[in-house]
């Protein structure tokens, strides 16, 4: 197969590159943005305080009976259980999403369990260095734990800086560049496959220091299933390529929140994820992330949620997109829809009349 887009990562002088052009707003845009903001009247976040969601811990004493089982602790963080390993991907359990602990986005509800009350974990996973799929406070907790104690930690390339800084030992940390991989072999002997793959996104913790590190999604290929991380990406054509070299996929992780056409090149948001899942082959099941926790737009919270669920009775597209904190088994073919943002939208309407 002759692959035009699945390659190493480029750069420019110090800077990483996207893949496709993809240009990236400034100073401008943020001014830009400022008056949007103060008109904006869009529940971004909820009127009504969502949660609080329990994970019951002794689920994971069981053994996932398809194999495959994920929890999403909300936004991009889920346990991922694929074929006797479990992945922590992208994990923030901090307060905010933010530099700051007194500004900044603030999470909607508090972790559905304590990280010290995970089963024990054989890989963190994160996609890139933005403080919604990094927090501080999370790394550090987690590379003082007994369940992370022998995790190996997957991240793209520059990223371990940042994870020697919170504590992560040197030896346990694996950087990829896009198209390599790191194979992990569990207690019982079990593989699992970990290849970085192209992006369209940015990186950096503040304005001066974007693209100093590499941005990347994931393909996990265990013995028997195999899920794509999207990560944080805009819609581009390589997803067509990524379903032909890595597919199909039993489960397939993409972003629709914190969207805007004014910056849709590098998040795709729920008409773009319903894209990319089609370009990928349309094969297995769609899981919606990056939403439901942290308000980092325009739209309102529910917003991403409603419009993908549309989309797929509208396409026939099949949803798995479950309630935060609860371990579930991901089965071939089956949707799962738990429709727990309904909820709280009733919640919030009927108090709103009542007022």
């Amino acid at each position: 197969m002759d692959m035009t887009v699945l390659r190493r990562s480029r750069k420019k002088g110090e800077k990483f590159q996207n893949p496709v052009e993809t240009k990236l707003g400034g100073l401008g845009m943020m001014l830009k943005l400022v008056p949007m903001y103060l008109r904006n009247k869009e529940e971004r976040v909820p009127r009504v305080p969502i949660g609080p969601f329990r994970t019951d811990a002794r689920v994971y004493q069981r053994t996932p009976q398809s194999g495959l089982r994920v929890t999403w602790f909300g936004h991009s963080s889920s346990l991922i259980e694929i074929d006797g390993l479990r992945v922590l991907v992208d994990p923030v359990w901090d307060e905010r999403a933010s530099p700051f602990s007194w500004a900044g986005p603030k999470r909607f509800f508090a972790p559905t369990i304590a990280l010290d009350e995970l089963p024990r974990i054989d890989v963190v996973l994160i996609s890139h260095d933005h403080y919604d799929h990094l927090g501080r406070e999370t790394i550090e907790g987690l590379a003082e734990s007994e369940v992370a104690r022998e995790a190996l930690w997957v991240t793209s390339l520059g990223v371990g800086r940042l994870l020697r800084e919170f504590g992560v030992e040197d030896s346990r940390i694996t950087e990829l560049d896009w198209t390599q991989f790191a194979t992990v072999v569990g207690e019982s002997g079990d593989e699992l496959r970990i290849t970085a793959v192209p992006a369209r996104h940015f990186s950096g913790r503040s304005l001066f220091n974007r693209f100093e590190t590499l941005w990347s999604s994931f393909v996990l290929e265990g013995k028997k299933h195999t899920v794509y991380f999207g990560a944080d990406s805009g819609m581009w054509d390589g997803f067509e390529e990524i379903g032909q070299a890595y597919g199909p996929f039993d489960l397939t992780l993409l972003e629709v929140g914190a969207f805007n056409e004014l910056w849709s090149s590098i998040h795709m948001g729920p008409g773009g994820a319903a894209k990319a899942f089609a370009a990928m082959g349309g094969s297995g099941l769609l899981m919606p992330i990056h939403w439901g926790l942290f308000d980092l737009a325009l739209h309102a919270w529910r917003d991403p949620i409603e419009r993908i669920t549309e989309l797929a009775d509208a396409i026939g597209m099949r949803l798995w997109s479950p309630e935060p904190g609860a371990p579930l088994d991901v089965i071939e073919g089956q949707e799962y829809r738990s429709g727990w943002w309904k909820a709280r939208r009733l919640v919030t309407e009927g108090r709103l009349a009542s007022s």
